[in-house]
């Protein structure tokens, strides 16, 4: 498997992120919306502690199949009456996972999600071997 990151001339630097992401593998992963709900399946309190959550329960899918977060492609993440504000505490999660790993992302302020207490969704597509 195989990840280039690119960074296209003529546009802005990339910050946090990366604006292409070229894959080449035999297996795509695609992983459904991640949310704050603990194993026990209680919420967890907050926007910082349920991104922790989320991300912890996409690494855990990412494990399930082989992977790690250096085969995610693509990076979606969904939060509810998002302001920049917000972005520390949407980020908490994100670095306990992927550190200084940069997948070309998406953020994006949403209304709602499933259910009333959730205040973050994240998604990922990733590339195996």
């Amino acid at each position: 498997m195989t990840l280039e990151y690119i960074a296209p001339e003529g546009i802005h630097e990339a910050r946090g992120y990366t604006h292409v992401v070229k894959t080449r593998g035999a297996t795509t992963v695609y992983i459904s919306g991640q949310v704050g709900v603990k194993p026990d399946g209680e919420f967890a309190e907050g926007l910082e502690e349920q991104s922790k959550q989320a991300y912890a329960n996409l690494a855990a899918c990412l494990k399930a199949v082989g992977a790690g977060p250096e085969h995610v492609a693509k990076l979606n993440t969904y939060v509810v009456e998002y302001s920049p504000e917000k972005r520390e505490a949407v980020s908490a999660g994100r670095r306990a996972v992927f550190g200084n790993l940069f997948p070309a992302s998406t953020l994006i302020g949403v209304q709602a999600l499933a259910a009333p207490q959730l205040q973050i969704e994240v998604e990922a597509v990733a590339v195996l071997d």
